[in-house]
């Protein structure tokens, strides 16, 4: 299946050029026949040639006029047997009511583009009509920040807030029409769900993260003080078990999670 048209540089475009990264981005999703699927960006649709294959029902967004024109016609079949629904939409302004998706009831797998990546982690993740699991083909780094490295980022904790992320598999730029200049990665996120937030609230959860990770070089409890009462703080992490000198980056999720609890109570 190839391209027929050329690629948008202002919409990120990157095309799949086999069926190699599809069938990796299925098994990673452990796809099952008569699963709903929402792609965002199917482009040419090699993604949705085999989400369609192995008997999904797929929901697709597409921004790019020009893609929807031509998967109209590659899958023209799919589409007259409602197996396949084209939207005509910005994925940074996704409405998942209106796109007719329940909450836990589909699977999000995506090659996205890599400059709003960040965007829509946080869209989907902290969605109230969440995915049960998430594919996304990314950025090796942005992969690598979230799964692999030694110290936690706004960006990696936000996922491990509301899932368990994997890194899967390294992609060579040689598998993109036309090869993007930083190679990429198959990242999934499974066990979605909002159970961290029972007790308490996100926004006051994303409030602190926000707060801590304020200046890179500063230790937390100076992050926090522009917000909270130095004592409440100093209390919060005895009763956390933190040393006064601790910094952000250092934190894993739990901690997090204990210190907002102190830190409301």
């Amino acid at each position: 299946m190839s391209a027929k048209f050329e690629h948008k540089k202002s919409l990120g475009q990157h095309f799949l050029n086999s069926d190699y990264v599809p069938k990796k981005m299925c098994l990673a999703a452990g796809l099952q026949t008569g699963e709903l699927v929402l792609e965002i960006g199917p482009g040419t649709g090699m993604l949705t040639n085999e989400l369609l294959a192995r008997g999904a029902r797929v929901i697709a967004l597409e921004a790019d006029p020009r893609a929807i024109e031509s998967l109209e016609e590659t899958f023209a079949a799919e589409l007259a047997a409602g197996q396949l629904t084209l939207y005509h939409g910005d994925a940074r302004a996704l409405d998942f009511a209106e796109l007719k998706l329940t909450n836990q009831q589909y699977k999000v797998i995506s090659n996205i583009p890599y400059y709003i990546s960040g965007l829509l982690f946080r869209t989907i993740l902290e969605s109230n009509i969440q995915p049960n699991t998430l594919v996304f083909l990314v950025q090796k780094e942005v992969a690598t920040r979230i799964c692999r490295d030694k110290k936690e980022s706004l960006l990696s904790l936000g996922v491990k807030a509301y899932g368990t992320p994997t890194y899967i598999c390294s992609v060579a730029s040689s598998h993109f029409n036309p090869p993007p200049k930083v190679d990429s990665a198959i990242i999934a996120i499974n066990n979605i769900s909002k159970d961290n937030f029972r007790s308490i609230h996100e926004l006051d959860f994303f409030k602190l993260l926000h707060l801590g990770f304020g200046k890179k070089r500063k230790q937390l409890a100076g992050n926090l003080a522009s917000h909270y009462d130095k004592t409440a703080i100093l209390n919060a992490f005895k009763v956390v078990g933190l040393a006064p000198n601790v910094r952000a980056e250092d934190m894993a999720l739990p901690t997090w999670l204990s210190l907002a609890a102190a830190l409301k109570n």
